[in-house]
């Protein structure tokens, strides 16, 4: 007696006798597959390596984080630049709150998403597309900003490749998009070096000027300074919230928790710590520099550009510092390609998006995220023409709406859950909640006539384009899915129709599966003269296959319409399938030269008539 069953897994398990009480051996074990290069926990990130990948957007906004904060105070002359370190320290105690929260997330949502996810859980379809679309605008945003920037740094220090702005950051962006398709870890082994080189270059700039205690070279042009505004809450506020934009990219460890190598979890959580640590010893160092030397902006050179000459002298380590900030600038645009194809998975799964993306390679990685984000972020580059400051003013808001949001969702979820310790984390989030949202409504309201509107327009349209993909696919799961209760008819087909174009071995094959699938199989085939149908029934007489051809005439050499007219005659009185033969190359290369009357074929049949329509390849070996 033979007995089968499934496991929990799925794998079929069978037992059985010989039938006279004697026992079978027991099946060998199947020999373990090695995995293919790409699908093992190797290719998954480290601590270390998920720092590189993910973190480098949040790193490199210390280079532009606390000038933020010195071109706000500015306003209100030199001596405002003593509100630059109480401004910097409450943006290190929200950052402080942002890295707790982001570890609670990977810990409630190990899947990714970050406020997508906390959303979805605890706050409703709405709001769940409010973070989704946010996070979509902030990621495409942060590349286009990375790439612009970083081009226009590297031309700073060139000024030769000044009028090549677009070509090099199209060409950063192909780089970066190709390395991401080979692997995600392969992406962190490459990052690796710049961004450790970065970290210590900027912690170095921050030791060295503490130590000196004054700077050791002043590098720039001369800008006078004059008070054009008062110091008072609104200029704060306007400081915190532009200082804020250094906080971009603490989500995005969150965001991509399952690239990570298990534990996942804990990996991610160390990953988002460190990427704490160092972010707010950076920022807080700087901004320590800055209040102490009174530094203001001056023209042709950077804030950190300053920092950096005060620490180092104009020497060699002053030039190192600010190629190495360029290159961190440009490769920040990584962060993106490992943050949003995980959330365009998770809204594919989610029936908001494409099923397509959805699908991760052997690598493993999401390759239609990360083409559609290189996409994206090549026609906002290509429309602003690369230019950075057209750029700012739509950056960093849609990233504070996903802060905002995922604050908020947790505290719904300690509420709802109510663990130990729940109102303690309830009341870190919810201060945090308040703090973002603060610098969002700043940010909107100091930068809407300046551009900030565009997003404002933008996210509202793709949370209706993510409504609108999922009430497709609820109609379509409505309608096929609802009735679904009598058990699927056993009627094959009446007829079995082949169209064939000539006597080779596509057509033997093609009509030897033909034979198996209905009760009846005719061939067709189409010609434009009648003495060429004459020949060939001649030559198929001839070879005999025992099916019975019909021959079609078409003076207006149609080869295709003659064929839809004949299956519809054929359907109008009984079931009727289609096999359609094509040769299919081995090479790719090659399926670009293949006729594509039978694919046009398929389409049309599929389009115009109720058939079962089949193709069958012919795989070709040497080809």
């Amino acid at each position: 007696m033979i007995i089968a069953w499934r496991t929990r897994r799925g794998a079929r398990v069978v037992e059985g006798g010989t039938g006279d009480g004697a026992a079978r051996p027991p099946a060998r074990a199947a020999p373990r597959v090695p995995p293919h290069r790409g699908e093992g926990d190797r290719e998954r990130l480290t601590a270390f390596g998920g720092l590189a990948a993910l973190s480098l957007d949040a790193f490199s906004s210390v280079a532009y984080g606390p000038e933020a904060i010195v071109l706000v105070l500015v306003a209100a002359g030199a001596a405002a630049l003593r509100f630059t370190l109480p401004v910097a320290a409450v943006i290190a105690v929200l950052l402080v709150v942002l890295v707790v929260s982001y570890r609670q997330v990977i810990a409630v949502h190990p899947d990714g998403g970050g406020s997508y996810a906390v959303a979805r859980r605890d706050l409703g379809q709405p709001v769940s597309l409010l973070a989704a679309a946010s996070l979509l605008v902030d990621y495409v945003l942060t590349v286009a900003v990375s790439l612009s920037a970083g081009a226009a740094s590297i031309a700073s220090a060139f000024p030769v490749l000044s009028g090549h702005l677009l070509e090099m950051a199209l060409c950063g962006l192909l780089v970066i998009a190709g390395v991401n398709l080979w692997g995600i870890a392969e992406s962190a082994r490459v990052l690796m070096l710049p961004m450790a080189a970065f970290v210590v270059l900027i912690l170095g700039i921050v030791a060295a000027g503490l130590v000196r205690g004054h700077p050791a070279a002043v590098v720039g042009g001369a800008r006078p300074v004059h008070a054009v505004e008062a110091v008072g809450i609104v200029l704060i506020l306007k400081a915190f919230s532009a200082g804020c934009s250094a906080l971009t990219g603490v989500e995005a460890i969150a965001n991509g928790t399952p690239a990570f190598q298990e534990p996942r979890v804990r990996r991610a959580q160390h990953t988002e710590i460190m990427l704490g640590v160092l972010l707010g010893a950076m920022l807080l160092g700087l901004a320590t520099l800055i209040t102490r030397d009174h530094v203001a902006p001056r023209a042709g050179v950077t804030v950190l550009a300053q920092l950096s000459a005060g620490a180092f002298g104009a020497g060699w380590l002053y030039y190192a510092v600010n190629l190495v900030t360029a290159l961190i600038l440009a490769l920040a645009a990584n962060t993106s390609f490992g943050g949003l194809p995980v959330l365009f998975s998770l809204l594919a799964r989610d029936h908001r998006l494409p099923h397509l993306f959805a699908l991760r390679s052997r690598r493993p990685v999401f390759r239609f995220g990360i083409v559609t984000l290189a996409l994206f972020a090549a026609v906002l580059l290509i429309v602003v023409d690369a230019a950075t400051a057209r750029l700012i003013p739509l950056y960093a808001i849609g990233v504070f709406i996903g802060f905002t949001i995922s604050q908020t969702g947790l505290v719904r979820h300690w509420w709802s859950t109510r663990p130990p310790r729940w109102a303690a984390r309830a009341a870190l989030n919810g201060a945090g909640a308040a703090m973002t949202a603060t610098a969002t409504a700043v940010f909107l309201a100091s930068k809407f006539t300046e551009g900030a509107w565009v997003v404002v327009v933008i996210i509202p349209l793709v949370m209706l384009l993510f409504a609108r993909i999922q009430a497709f696919y609820r109609a379509v799961d409505r309608e096929i899915g609802a009735d679904l209760v009598a058990a699927p008819a056993r009627n094959p087909a009446e007829v079995v129709i082949v169209p064939v174009a000539g006597i080779d071995r596509l057509t033997g094959q093609a009509l030897g599966a033909a034979l198996t699938l209905g009760l009846e199989v005719i061939a067709v085939s189409v010609h434009t003269e009648a003495d060429q149908a004459a020949a060939f029934r001649e030559r198929w007489d001839r070879w005999d296959p025992g099916v019975r051809l019909e021959t079609l005439t078409s003076p207006q050499r149609s080869l295709i319409r003659p064929i839809i007219t004949f299956v519809r005659e054929k359907h109008s009185d009984r079931p009727v399938a289609v096999l359609v033969p094509e040769v299919e190359p081995r090479r790719w290369r090659y399926r670009l030269l293949q006729d594509p009357r039978p694919a046009i074929l398929v389409t049309l049949l599929r389009t115009e008539l109720d058939v079962i329509v089949c193709t069958y390849p012919y795989r070709l070996t040497t080809r």
